[in-house]
Parts: structure tokens; C-alpha cells; sequence
């Protein structure tokens, strides 16, 4: 990690930390040097990664107080354009995109697709089972449903690991699916082209948790890191519950939008 030159602007005005335009001149110091740093890291000046100036740094170029600094810095992090490393500095985050999560859309991947990302899959398991109870009580399943299809895998975003995910399915809805090759497929272009289901609308429970070995490691972050749990029951045109989906969704490489109607 590489430390950058500091901009040449030694012994500049406490109101020229960021430009001279009326705008920034009403905005706060600690406000002026955070648009500054925010510029640096939209036009690549400052790359993913890089060391930011230290504090010391920043309070004798800019003329600015170790106060003025410190809230400026914090406000970055709260927004998690930078991240701090004990004992080392601060440094610029990966940027993260925003991931559409709206009631109306059922798959993870049609947004980031139409946003030009590249979205694979690997698949970790796909079988025939018998339902817990709270999976048959969940997709209200009948007496005489007495299977479900599971498939268990990594969705990855532009080649890098984003999402597990582990979709519970009514058998009776879907015969064959099981012996269906998921691998790379989308599951809800299947579900509409080979049975005739279109998934209509979602309920969902998101909550915060910390990672376990097993999906850290698929994941390729530290096993205890922050993950977002995030639990689905569809239901299709009919009314029937067809899928219930258990997620878990990398923090720190995307944001989840919610649009509330």
C-alpha cells in the first residue's frame, strides 16, 4: 500500500482547503477537506487501497486543525469511502455497488445484469430431500408434499464471490428440477420457461449476523466477518408458495436497496 504525494498546496487559507467557489467557501472546513478527499477518490487520484496522508499531514497542507481533520476522516468512514487500520492509517475502501432489492424483483442477479456486471454461479449441492418442519410449515406445504428440491450455491459478481445462496423449492411444483443441471442457470428463467411459474411477491426477513468458517471461506472473507442474513418465502401467480431461500450476503463489496411502495 502505497502512500500518495500530497496535493501542492502548502500554506493555503483555512477557506482553500477544497477551491475558492462561493459553494465550497460556505461549507464547514471539516466539510470542504471531506470533498476534497471524496474528489481525490472519484477521479482515481486516490485508488482503491491507497494510504491516505496522515493526520499530521493533512493539518499542515491544508492549515487546518487535528480537529477538522479527525471529523472530516470519520465522516468518510461512516460513509465507508475509507477504513482504517490500527496502528497504520487510513486507506480508500473498494468502491461497493448498490444491489437492488425491491419487492417486486425475485432474482439477485437481474439488476446487477442489467447494470452491465457479469453474474456466475457455482453450485455447492443440488438434491431431492425431505422438508424440516419449518421448511414444509414455511412454503405450507400439503400432508401429502413430502419433498422439496434444494440448491445450495455461490453467486459471484464480476468473478469475485457476493452471495450464498440456498433455495428450498416445492417438489410437486417443479418435478425434474432436481435432475436439472443449475450449475450456471438461472433459477427463475427455469421456473418460468420450463413450469409456467412466475414469482409474483416475496416476503423477507433480513438480519445482521457474523460469518461462519464453512461460508467465509466460499465467500472468500475472514471467517466472523459481517454478513446479512436474509430469509425469503415466493410466491407465484397462483398464489402457492414456491421458493424459500436462505442468503448470505457479503457487506463490505455491496449495498442492498430497499424501495418502500
Amino acid at each position: 500500500m502505497t502512500k500518495p504525494p500530497l496535493p501542492d498546496i502548502a500554506g493555503a487559507a483555512n477557506s482553500d482547503v477544497v477551491s475558492r467557489s462561493d459553494d465550497n467557501l460556505r461549507l464547514p472546513l471539516w466539510a470542504q477537506l471531506k470533498v476534497w478527499l471524496m474528489t481525490q477518490i472519484a477521479s482515481g487520484e486516490l485508488p482503491p487501497h491507497t494510504q491516505l496522508p496522515s493526520e499530521a499531514d493533512l493539518c499542515r497542507r491544508f492549515g487546518v486543525s487535528r480537529t477538522v481533520v479527525r471529523e472530516a476522516l470519520k465522516q468518510l468512514v461512516m460513509e465507508q469511502r475509507i477504513y482504517k487500520m490500527q496502528g497504520k492509517g487510513s486507506f480508500v475502501s473498494e468502491p461497493r455497488t448498490d444491489q437492488d432489492f425491491v419487492g417486486s424483483t425475485m432474482s439477485f442477479t437481474s439488476d446487477l445484469q442489467r447494470s452491465g456486471h457479469i453474474v456466475t454461479r457455482q453450485l455447492l449441492n443440488q438434491c431431492l430431500r425431505q422438508p424440516s418442519d419449518e421448511e414444509a410449515r414455511l412454503l405450507q406445504l400439503t400432508d401429502d408434499e413430502a419433498e422439496v428440491v434444494e440448491i445450495d450455491r455461490v453467486l459471484f459478481v464480476d468473478g469475485e464471490p457476493r452471495t450464498r445462496v440456498t433455495a428450498i423449492l416445492r417438489a410437486s411444483a417443479v418435478p425434474g428440477l432436481a435432475a436439472t443441471p443449475m450449475g450456471n442457470r438461472s433459477l427463475y428463467q427455469t421456473l418460468q420457461q420450463r413450469y409456467g411459474i412466475v414469482l409474483k411477491k416475496a416476503e423477507r426477513w433480513v438480519s445482521a449476523a457474523n460469518t461462519d468458517a464453512d461460508t467465509a471461506s466460499l465467500l472468500n472473507i475472514e471467517p466472523g466477518s459481517a454478513i446479512l442474513n436474509i430469509q425469503s418465502v415466493s410466491t407465484d401467480q397462483n398464489g402457492r408458495r414456491i421458493e424459500l431461500y436462505f442468503a448470505q450476503h457479503r457487506t463490505d463489496k455491496s449495498r442492498l436497496h430497499f424501495f418502500i411502495k
